[in-house]
């Protein structure tokens, strides 16, 4: 049987703030929560430009202190607490990060992927480069290849011509900006043009109001996915965000038994 994520006690402290270093000075922010002896490690992956602070991953580190499960928060170099030029961010290198956390932050043991937005792009990469550690995937309103949809060819161009693309962002009140380095990796790593050699179980919650990542790039997702254990929640009247008490909770209710397969 399942947890229930209306189960969970008092809020346990957060993990202390610690780095790694990929060797080029980078230093990785990270809040590692170590597992349970035998208990499996939740990696949470935060959306582009986003961090490790926020409601979904503070809730999926309570969810995990509650029973458990190690859980593994990191931000991204030139985001939140770690170091590095935002600008100087690209999809290959962020997943290169993520590629490293697993490898030094959480050496041993199953792991279950958790990503929002772009982190669920990148955690899909992470996932087919780490077949022997990944045992499940959650995307949270996934943005597989937004640099191919996400943009219009007047966008796309003057990110080719200018180097830079600012738009006006819905959630702050600075601008959303978009580098060419960025746009030009996560085209090179675009994945929904074809089969996605997954296995895993996978589980996706999308709102059907999310007007950032449309709700029929997650059902390509589904087709394109090898597994035979594929399910999408649709929260209905759901953004993107999907930070509501009711749109976290059935973040939670999917992860339960990913973590329960993953063991």
């Amino acid at each position: 049987m399942t947890d229930s994520p209306q189960s969970a006690p008092q809020a346990q402290p957060a993990p202390d703030l610690s780095f790694l270093d990929p060797g080029d000075g980078r230093k990785i922010a990270i809040r590692l929560r170590p597992p349970a002896t035998g208990q499996p490690t939740v990696m949470f992956l935060p959306g582009y430009a986003s961090d490790m602070e926020g409601a979904k991953a503070w809730s999926i580190d309570q969810y995990c202190a509650s029973r458990g499960l190690g859980c593994l928060r990191m931000d991204y170099s030139g985001t939140g607490s770690s170091a590095g030029d935002f600008a100087d961010g690209t999809l290959a290198r962020w997943l290169d990060e993520v590629l490293f956390a697993i490898d030094l932050g959480v050496p041993d043991g199953p792991l279950v992927l958790a990503g929002s937005s772009m982190g669920g792009w990148i955690g899909l990469h992470a996932a087919l480069r780490r077949k022997d550690r990944v045992r499940g995937m959650l995307g949270i309103a996934a943005a597989p290849d937004f640099t191919d949809w996400g943009y219009s060819t007047n966008e796309k161009m003057t990110l080719l011509q200018h180097g830079k693309l600012e738009q006006a962002n819905p959630y702050g009140d600075q601008p959303q900006v978009t580098h060419r380095g960025f746009w030009q990796s996560g085209e090179a790593l675009r994945l929904l043009g074809a089969p996605i050699d997954l296995t895993i179980p996978v589980r996706l919650v999308h709102g059907d109001a999310d007007t950032d990542v449309p709700i029929g790039v997650a059902i390509k997702l589904v087709e394109q996915l090898r597994s035979s254990d594929v399910q999408l929640k649709i929260v209905k009247a759901g953004g993107h965000r999907l930070s509501e008490p009711h749109e976290i909770h059935a973040i939670l209710h999917e992860l339960g038994p990913l973590v329960e397969l993953a063991r």
